[in-house]
């Protein structure tokens, strides 16, 4: 896969690239990453990126034939999906990564100041993608999250596929939040691990498991249980559980 970063500040980027597994990607060869810097496509003598908005208002805008000529030529070279890094994009979810993951050139704008020219987003942009409902300084942040998750789905990146397959939010683990994990030491603060994980019964720990993430989905994130994929039981544990928080919140 290849991954292209069109962006004001290619330095922002550099050193998390280089590091943990996006490095090992990277010379794997598995995944490539250009930094394009945006002002090597500005005009005239001062090569300015960015205007004044029409209408008023306070910063700057970045202007709209600076980005399309970024584009253009970066998407003449090789034709790919542009993704506009926006606070105003849907919301980027594990099941966006994956599918990311699956295209051959990936392209990521980066915005900044007040944001981009809203015609060239309309004539060069595929769709716009926020990391949060939260305004950051510009788009470099956001590209480094995105490229991270993605990374994760491509073969080889993750040494155990079943670690990205396992995750908090995998539709494989039915959308779920992950079980909670232990390893040594055995005793830590007079705690030891909970039993059935020593037990070697195979069945049962992933029943534990299964009935932990659920406990811990319900109580941390219960919008995510009305798309999860749950059997007859499953439903029946969660409604019990449910009531039983109730009754707990409704006592203190």
């Amino acid at each position: 896969m290849h991954i292209t970063v069109v962006t004001l500040f290619p330095d922002m980027l550099v050193g998390p690239l280089g590091g943990s597994l996006l490095s090992r990607a990277r010379r794997s060869g598995v995944l490539s990453i250009d930094l394009v810097q945006l002002r090597d496509f500005a005009s005239g003598r001062h090569g300015q990126v960015d205007d004044v908005p029409y209408g008023g208002g306070p910063g700057m805008v970045i202007k709209a034939d600076v980005v399309a000529r970024a584009l253009d030529e970066v998407l003449g070279r090789r034709p790919g999906h542009v993704v506009y890094l926006s606070p105003q994009g849907h919301r980027l979810t594990q099941q966006d990564g994956r599918r990311l993951a699956m295209l051959e050139h990936l392209v990521l704008l980066c915005g900044h100041y007040e944001g981009i020219d809203e015609r060239v987003i309309a004539a060069r942009v595929d769709e716009e993608i926020s990391i949060g409902d939260f305004v950051l300084t510009g788009g470099e942040i956001p590209a480094l999250v995105v490229i991270d998750m993605l990374a994760r789905w491509l073969p080889g990146v993750v040494g155990d596929r079943r670690s990205v397959e396992q995750d908090s939010f995998a539709t494989e683990a039915g959308g779920l939040l992950d079980h909670p994990h232990y390893t040594r030491p055995f005793e830590w603060q007079g705690i030891p691990p909970p039993e059935v994980l020593l037990s070697g019964h195979h069945r049962a720990i992933e029943e534990w498991r299964r009935r932990q993430s659920l406990l811990r989905t319900l109580i941390r994130r219960p919008d995510l249980l009305a798309d999860a994929a749950l059997n007859r039981a499953e439903s029946t544990l969660l409604t019990a559980l449910a009531q039983l928080l109730d009754e707990i919140g409704g006592g203190e």
